[in-house]
């Protein structure tokens, strides 16, 4: 991953480097998109203040979005919401005692006044809190409009290949 000389848009956060392994779909689904990101292993628990002053400190720097990825307790989410009024994502880190089940319950329990939009556990939620990063950014910008309308058109033909395919191989059967 090289750094973007572009303002990062999406500040993407995880509670320990080991979650990583997950986070790297984000960043990379965001740079298909084109869209600039800051990449910061920042902890809820080990170091909250540096998380809050994170939080406080995205509007000012032209952080739209936060995406916010831990395990465990997983309280980085709930912690940046609770500093900042940009639109977090929480993506909750499978693993450890309860496979991410604690993970996801923690990030979609929050508090009213304080909402944290949540996605799945694994590869699949860490595209999904980078898509929906891009939607929120899209809404004023034509160009990001234009490129989530073509992904939805390469979904839609690579469902079409499948059926094709299955098809042939069921006529091939016959």
């Amino acid at each position: 991953m090289k750094k973007s000389d572009k303002k990062p848009l999406v500040g993407v956060l995880m509670g320990s480097d080991s979650d990583w392994e997950t986070v790297q779909h984000a960043v990379a689904t965001l740079e298909c998109f084109g869209v600039p990101c800051d990449v910061r292993v920042c902890s809820a628990h080990r170091t909250p203040e540096a998380a809050a002053t994170y939080a406080r400190t995205a509007a000012p720097r032209g952080v739209e979005v936060l995406i916010a990825a831990a395990g465990g307790a997983a309280h980085l989410a709930g912690l940046l919401a609770a500093h900042t009024t940009r639109p977090v994502i929480g993506l909750p880190i499978q693993g450890g005692a309860l496979n991410g089940l604690d993970a996801l319950l923690a990030t979609v329990q929050m508090p009213a006044g304080i909402p944290v939009a949540t996605v799945a556990l694994g590869k699949a939620g860490a595209v999904n809190a980078a898509l929906l990063a891009v939607q929120i950014l899209a809404l004023a910008r034509p160009d990001l409009q234009r490129k989530l309308a073509e992904h939805k058109s390469a979904l839609a033909r690579k469902v079409a290949e499948g059926q094709q395919r299955i098809q042939a191989a069921l006529e091939k059967k016959a």
